[in-house]
């Protein structure tokens, strides 16, 4: 994959935010990839991009009701995974590091994750009808021409954190550097958008055939960042994409697609592997895989011990579960939103994404393992 240039004012003043207050980091730093359910701000920076939530009400619950890109009310598990870790939420994007407005910012590390990606470079990129809105059916994103950019799939995510290293090299030294980044965290939630597309793409590709082609560019991916220094990994597997409100509206009954849910479930095993396979033969390497399958589906099964009163609508959209269009300022809009599981058509609600950031820094094995995100930081 040919390596995106970047301006050298730029790169120096990319430099500038990551170097300036280094030494007075004491907790890891944190690197983060993946879709919408980590992006903090990514595609706002994307003109083209239609995978965007930096409008309200999104962020009502953020300080000041600020939407900052965030697919959530409020904060996100990324956001709530850094907290655990002793920051004030997720490190800022990538994209927003050339603004001079970060120059005094403390490198907590860097957010990659960009809304609608995943480990298919033509995930987001495409066409792809994922809901209806009556009998009219509606897009998730929709090109006009395929030379704009609409999402960062997570390869070229992975160029992005290959300019941060070059920065730290040169800054640090080789050796430091690479001790800097084999404690460093690296957290990874994607592959649920490329589900999405093979399901309602009505391929003939079967579905073992498809799963298996997933892994091996997520294994792929995976020594991309081994072999850039990366050591420690916290993944977050697919969750039950059938049970989102906006997969319900399809089942007379409103429950989950299970066919839907199967390719999912399906999918965890496979990564798995692959991490094992990963950890025996990369020297350091340490990793913890959240089965956020199972997580959300113990919700789903037990909402009320988790203080949920409604885990199938969304709190923000309109039709049937709230679940037939996008959140906007035309929406219907939850008041008590702490008490639903789904913000929109397809995330999490603040509440929901730091109950499963708990769960990931010190769940037991059934929902994160073979360590919980907590063990991880602490390995050698």
């Amino acid at each position: 994959m040919a390596r995106k240039w970047i301006p050298h004012h730029e790169v120096l003043l990319l430099a500038m935010v990551i170097l300036l207050p280094l030494a007075q980091a004491t907790a890891p730093a944190i690197f983060i990839f993946g879709d919408s359910t980590a992006d903090v701000g990514t595609n706002s920076f994307l003109p083209n991009s239609k995978a965007r939530a930096n409008f309200p009400p999104n962020g009502i619950d953020f300080p000041h009701s600020r939407p900052t890109g965030r697919f959530s009310n409020g904060l996100n598990s990324a956001d709530f995974l850094a907290k655990l870790f002793g920051y004030k939420r997720s490190p800022p994007p990538f994209l927003a590091l050339n603004s001079t407005t970060l120059k005094r910012r403390s490198f907590t590390g860097v957010n990659f994750a960009s809304g609608g990606s995943g480990l298919l470079d033509i995930t987001g990129q495409s066409t792809l009808t994922l809901m209806k809105f009556g009998k009219e059916k509606i897009p998730i994103d929709s090109l006009s021409s395929k030379s704009q950019k609409h999402v960062i799939p997570f390869g070229e995510q992975i160029q992005q954190f290959s300019t941060v290293r070059e920065i730290l090299v040169d800054a640090m030294g080789s050796k430091a550097a690479k001790k800097f980044l084999s404690k460093s965290l690296f957290f990874i939630s994607t592959g649920s958008n490329d589900i999405f597309g093979y399901y309602y793409s009505k391929s003939s590709v079967s579905k073992e055939e498809f799963l298996g082609s997933l892994g091996a560019t997520y294994e792929n991916h995976l020594r991309g960042l081994l072999n850039l220094g990366a050591r420690k990994f916290g993944v977050i597997g697919i969750p039950p994409l059938g049970c989102c409100p906006s997969q319900r509206v399809f089942n007379i009954t409103s429950g989950c697609l299970e066919e839907l849910n199967d390719l999912a479930r399906a999918f965890h095993p496979i990564l798995d592997a692959i991490l094992w396979k990963l950890s025996s033969k990369y020297e350091g390497m340490n990793y913890s895989l959240g089965n956020s399958y199972e997580m959300t589906i113990n919700v789903i099964d037990h909402p009320l011990q988790f203080n949920f009163k409604d885990e199938k609508s969304a709190c923000c959209g309109a039709g049937k579960l709230n679940g037939e269009a996008f959140c906007s300022s035309e929406a219907n809009l939850c008041l008590n939103r702490n008490e639903f599981l789904f913000w929109d058509l397809f995330h999490p609600t603040q509440a929901a994404s730091k109950l499963a950031a708990l769960t990931l820094y010190g769940g037991p094995p059934r929902f994160v393992a073979p360590i919980n995100f907590s063990q991880l930081a602490d390995a050698c």
